[in-house]
C-alpha cells in the first residue's frame, strides 16, 4: 500500500488536516465497513445462539492475538479492556497497596493514571521531569525511589510534551514492577514490552480503532490478584462467588465489549502499513521543524510523534479557531499549549495548513 492509497482510506482527511490522534485516531473506511457488517450480522443472528457466541469468542481471540503481536507479547499475557484507565485500575486494585507503600510517577501524567494512583491507598511520589531534558529524566525518577517503593507508574510517551521515558533502563536499575501508560506509544512508535510488568494500550488513539477499547499486558498473570472481576475472570464458579481464575491474562478482561467495535479494531489493525512508524516520525520531524521557526516548542520529544508548542494567544481559543479553519489539534488544559499529533497518514500539506491557519 502506498501512502496516497493509505491516506485515501480516511474520509475525515478529505475535510480536515487531522492532527489529533493523541486524543482519537481517524476511522478508516475498512474500519467503518467492518463495524457496519458486524452490527448487521449480530442483528441477523439474534445475538444469543451458540454459533453467535462462538463467533464472539473467536473475534476476541483474534484481536487479543494481534494486540499481543504488536507489542512483542504472548496472547496469554493480554487482557481486553475498555480503556487505558481501565487497565491502570485493574493493576492497582490487584496490587493491594497500602499507606506504607510508595509509588513513583512523574509530573506529566494523564488523569487516567493519576486518579487510579490517588485512590490506590499508597503514597505517591512525583518526579519532576516536565522541565528537564529527556536525558535527565532517568536520574530524576530514580531519585524518588526509596526502600518503600513498590511500583513505578508512568507513561511511555508523555501526553503533554511527547518525551519518551526510559522504561527499560528504570527496570534494569531498580528491578521494581512498572505500570506503563501506553496511550501515546502503541501504534505510533515501535514497542517491545520485554521485561516490563504491566503495559496498557489505548486502541482508539494511534491504532485508529473505535472507542471504547483498550488492552492490558500482564507479564505474569498469576502474580497479580484479580481485583475487579468481570464474568470473564473465571473458568469455574461456586455458588458463594469463589472462583478458579481463567487462564492467563484473560482473567483480567473487562466486561462485555461491543462486537462492532472489536470488528472495527480488527480491521484497523490489519490496515496499518509496515512503514507506519518511519512515516509518522518523518512527519513529526517536519511539523516540529516548521513550528520551531515561529513558535516555542515544548520539551525535546523528538523520539515521538507528538509536537507541543506555545501559540500566540489563548490555546483553547486558538484550537477552536483552527477547527473552524479545517485543522484539528488539541489544546492541553492548564498549560497554554497546543499539541499536534502526527500519524502515518499525515501529509506535508497538513502541516502547511496548520502553519497557515496559525497565521
Amino acid at each position: 500500500m502506498t501512502f496516497d492509497e493509505g491516506r485515501a482510506l480516511f474520509p475525515v482527511l478529505e475535510r480536515f488536516a487531522y492532527l489529533n490522534a493523541g486524543s482519537l485516531g481517524p476511522l478508516s473506511r475498512p474500519t467503518l465497513t467492518a463495524m457496519e457488517e458486524r452490527l448487521r450480522f449480530d442483528q441477523e443472528q439474534g445475538r444469543g445462539g451458540h454459533g453467535w457466541f462462538t463467533s464472539v469468542l473467536e473475534l476476541r481471540a483474534r484481536v487479543r492475538e494481534e494486540l499481543a503481536r504488536l507489542i512483542g507479547a504472548s496472547p496469554t499475557q493480554m487482557a481486553l479492556t475498555d480503556s487505558t484507565t481501565d487497565g491502570c485500575n485493574i493493576v492497582l486494585s490487584g496490587l493491594e497497596l497500602g499507606p506504607d507503600d510508595e509509588v513513583v510517577t512523574t509530573d506529566s501524567e494523564h488523569p487516567g493514571l493519576l486518579l487510579p494512583l490517588h485512590v490506590s491507598g499508597a503514597r505517591v511520589r512525583v518526579a519532576e521531569v516536565a522541565a528537564r531534558p529527556t536525558a535527565n529524566t532517568l536520574q530524576a525518577i530514580l531519585s524518588c525511589v526509596t526502600p518503600r517503593t513498590r511500583l513505578l507508574a508512568l507513561s511511555h510517551v508523555l501526553w503533554t510534551t511527547g518525551q519518551v521515558m526510559p522504561l527499560h533502563e528504570l527496570k534494569r536499575e531498580t528491578g521494581l514492577p512498572i505500570l506503563v501508560d501506553g496511550a501515546q506509544s502503541v501504534g505510533t512508535i515501535p514497542v517491545e514490552v520485554g521485561k516490563l510488568d504491566y503495559y496498557t494500550v489505548s486502541c482508539q488513539k494511534w491504532l485508529c480503532g473505535p472507542e471504547p477499547l483498550g488492552a492490558l499486558y500482564v507479564r505474569d498473570p498469576e502474580e497479580l490478584r484479580v481485583g475487579i472481576p468481570s464474568g470473564f475472570a473465571q473458568k469455574s464458579l461456586e455458588p458463594d462467588g469463589r472462583f478458579v481464575p481463567a487462564e492467563g491474562a484473560a482473567r483480567f478482561d473487562s466486561g462485555w465489549l461491543a462486537t462492532p467495535s472489536l470488528a472495527g479494531l480488527e480491521a484497523a489493525l490489519a490496515g496499518a502499513p509496515e512503514w507506519r512508524f518511519e512515516r509518522a516520525a518523518e512527519m513529526a520531524a517536519l511539523c516540529r521543524a516548521a513550528l520551531r521557526e515561529r513558535f516555542e516548542i515544548v520539551g525535546d520529544g523528538e523520539q515521538s510523534t507528538l509536537v507541543s508548542f506555545i501559540p500566540a494567544g489563548d490555546a483553547a481559543a486558538q484550537a477552536a479557531r483552527l477547527y473552524d479553519g479545517g485543522v484539528i489539534v488539541r489544546d492541553l488544559p492548564g498549560t497554554g499549549w497546543l499539541r499536534a499529533s502526527c500519524g502515518w497518514w499525515t501529509s506535508g500539506e497538513d502541516v502547511d495548513r496548520l502553519l497557515s491557519a496559525l497565521g
